[in-house]
């Protein structure tokens, strides 16, 4: 899988204002369901807080990938986030998040899901496609990044 075929422009944010882990996983919530008509804002949020409760999604280098499993979903979806400052997101290396790519997958998808999660993973564990997020001003900037 691509990392083009699971992230839009419309999915993406740049530096919003965020102070705290439960608002910014409300804000990833909000911008899946204003994409996708078949998504509840509860029903999202409510599946990556149960994720963050198993352990945190924060891999260190200021980097969460929080996720969750959907039902209703027909593909797997991405939203990606910046935000301005770094936040207090329990990250293994206790460090503070500013990068935020949620995936949402469908809920019987669950191979599938590690696969697209190691993929990411190994996009966000290259020092320059990091650094160009980081310096994005625009979602465009961080769509090029990922590109």
């Amino acid at each position: 899988m691509d990392i083009q075929t699971i992230i839009s422009l419309d999915r993406t944010k740049c530096a919003v204002q965020c102070n705290s882990k439960k608002r910014i996983l409300e804000i990833i919530s909000k911008t899946a369901a204003e994409q996708n008509a078949n998504i509840e804002v509860d029903t999202v949020l409510t599946s990556l807080l149960a994720r963050e409760k198993m352990g945190s999604t924060g891999i260190g280098n200021g980097i969460a990938l929080p996720h969750g499993r959907l039902p209703g979903l027909e593909k797997v979806i991405a939203i990606v986030v910046t935000s301005e400052p770094p936040i207090d997101f329990d990250a293994i290396d206790n460090k503070p998040v500013d990068i935020f790519f949620a995936l949402l997958v469908p809920e019987e998808q669950t191979d599938g899901h590690l696969q697209t999660l190691a993929m990411v993973a190994s996009k966000l564990n290259d020092k320059e496609t990091v650094k160009a997020i980081r310096n994005a001003t625009t979602s465009d900037d961080i769509l090029t990044a990922l590109a």
